[in-house]
């Protein structure tokens, strides 16, 4: 009966392992266009954007995760003192693949809450204290483990640590989440393209969190007990679990604001608070404060209120290599010197 049961797990272990390269190498195929169009996207190649960056790392630190963990697996000519120096590269693989993947959370919580610093700081303190945890507890206390010439390793500690790492990696997920969907929540879109956009920031991260969660706590499930050809069997499955939805919020964002080179559509991402108000026409203000002076006073109040460049709105990027433009309409009463003053303050100012 028990020689059944440790059958049934290692049978179910491989089909796992095997559904779980089957999904990532279907979705590579799949999302291989979409690669294509983030390089075509990026200046140079000696210039490319912070999303593009991570979008690779995911992507290929994801491929490298999932093939040194399944070849020890599946491989049948590993000896004792071979596994010794092989087994915690799938572990070392793990923690660098859900680093990156957190990075990529982070930053997108960071400028959807609009590079607020107070967030900015709180969110790397929380990202590396959970590192740190995440380092400690899935490397040690590992211990190689050869069966019939595979390598895996294995929790053999008297006290198991390993299922703290996808509790620490859950808790950094509901943190980053929760503050990115708060500020979603009170984006106030002045039209339906941003509206979209909104809707799948919104839907990206909710997915992402429910899935890595499931994948989180199957691992940590497995990972309780003290079988050791059962702890590692949902591990391949959470790689390509990670990989997908990570690289799947990069994608999203990059073609819901990609922009449109058949139309030129002013993005208006939200309408600013009182706060947000002040600042913008502060911004406003010192910008064509130097202009106006050399002119009448009456051109100083009007040019307040200015529409201003789109190539001066970087400050509005809301999200990775997102670039924006924020406009209001505003009513005056007001009597013009003359009929050229009046088009100069409302016409947008030429980009040279």
């Amino acid at each position: 009966m028990e020689r059944s049961v440790v059958i049934d797990s290692t049978s179910s272990e491989k089909y796992m392992r095997v559904a779980s390269i089957s999904i990532a190498f279907y979705d590579y195929i799949l999302t291989f266009p979409a690669e294509w169009r983030f390089y075509r996207s990026q200046p140079s190649l000696f210039h490319i954007s912070l999303s593009c960056v991570l979008f690779i790392l995911i992507r290929y630190v994801s491929i490298v995760t999932i093939v040194v963990s399944n070849y020890g697996y599946f491989s049948t000519n590993f000896t004792q003192h071979a596994c010794q120096q092989y087994y915690l590269a799938a572990p070392i693989f793990k923690v660098v693949q859900t680093m990156i993947s957190q990075v990529i959370l982070g930053v997108r919580t960071f400028n959807v809450a609009r590079r607020n610093r107070r967030i900015g700081i709180a969110l790397l303190l929380i990202y590396f204290f959970l590192v740190s945890v995440e380092w400690f507890t899935d490397i040690s206390q590992r211990t190689p483990v050869v069966i019939n010439g595979n390598c895996t390793s294995a929790d053999a500690g008297k006290t198991l640590s390993t299922w703290f790492f996808y509790l620490a990696a859950m808790v950094y997920d509901i943190v980053v989440v929760t503050i990115s969907t708060m500020h979603l929540l009170y984006y106030d879109p002045l039209s339906s393209r941003v509206e979209r956009l909104v809707r799948v920031l919104i839907y990206d991260g909710i997915g992402y969190f429910i899935v890595l969660t499931a994948s989180n706590v199957l691992n940590l499930i497995l990972y309780h007990t003290t079988n050791f050809e059962t702890q590692s069997a949902g591990a391949s499955m959470g790689y390509a679990v990670t990989w997908i939805m990570s690289q799947r919020i990069l994608i999203h964002i990059r073609e819901m604001t990609e922009p449109d080179p058949q139309r030129m559509e002013n993005v208006v991402i939200a309408r600013p608070t009182l706060t947000a108000r002040k600042k913008f026409l502060s911004g406003l203000r010192s910008q064509f404060e130097s202009k106006s002076q050399s002119k009448n006073s009456k051109n100083s109040k009007d040019a307040d209120l200015a529409p201003t460049s789109p190539r001066t709105e970087n400050a509005n990027n809301m999200e990775l290599g997102i670039r924006v433009r924020v406009e209001r309409s505003v009513v005056v009463d007001h009597t013009p010197a003359d009929e050229s003053d009046h088009s100069s303050l409302w016409d947008t100012p030429e980009v040279k």
